[in-house]
């Protein structure tokens, strides 16, 4: 059995995206998150560092996931292919949290300092994705530039699949962007 009740975690979040919509990100504190979520603001820190990693509550399980599995790609996959598919296995979790996403989107977007942490967990992901090219025998700086290139089209993919009106899956803005990135590679 868990130390916390299940969903603790999401708990949190919703209570936390609702008063930095309501009230604003600013004039939130841990205490009222914690409040409106029903637990003790111990409770919240023994989840989040702080307020603003409760809008990046699974950044390290998805970091960890696609370096993982761009690290387990068969060897015949190119390395593009590899990360691509890596973003493309955990879409359909995005998917089931698109509306949430679009309330996170709308906060981070309106505070620099969170945009920074953004920035810092994107970097982040680009540097798995280059360790696991590297274990795969890509070398630097080929690792890095395909890394943080497959990021670039993953962040933008995101961006589309959130203004999307149709609703259509995050799969489909993936398998778009790196199609953009293909065929721009071909090109030069």
């Amino acid at each position: 059995m868990g130390r916390w009740p299940a969903g603790t975690q999401e708990r949190l979040q919703e209570a936390a995206i609702e008063l930095f919509t309501e009230r604003g990100y600013e004039r939130t504190t841990v205490a009222e998150i914690a409040t409106r979520a029903g637990l003790t603001e111990r409770t919240f820190y023994n989840h989040f560092a702080d307020k603003r990693e409760v809008l990046f509550p699974d950044q390290d399980w998805f970091i960890a996931e696609v370096r993982e599995a761009v690290g387990a790609a068969p060897a015949e996959q190119s390395p593009l292919e590899a990360i691509a598919g890596a973003f493309a296995a955990r879409s359909h979790w995005f998917d089931q949290r698109r509306a949430a996403a679009q309330r996170r989107r709308h906060i981070l977007d309106a505070h620099t300092d969170l945009q920074e942490r953004e920035r810092a967990k994107l970097a982040a992901l680009a540097e798995a994705i280059a360790d696991a090219l590297r274990t795969r025998g890509i070398p630097d700086p080929a690792a890095t530039l395909t890394a943080t290139v497959s990021v670039a089209a993953y962040h933008l993919a995101s961006a589309r699949w959130l203004a999307d009106p149709q609703h259509t899956p995050l799969g489909h803005h993936l398998h778009a962007s790196f199609e953009d990135l293909h065929r721009t590679a071909r090109t030069w």
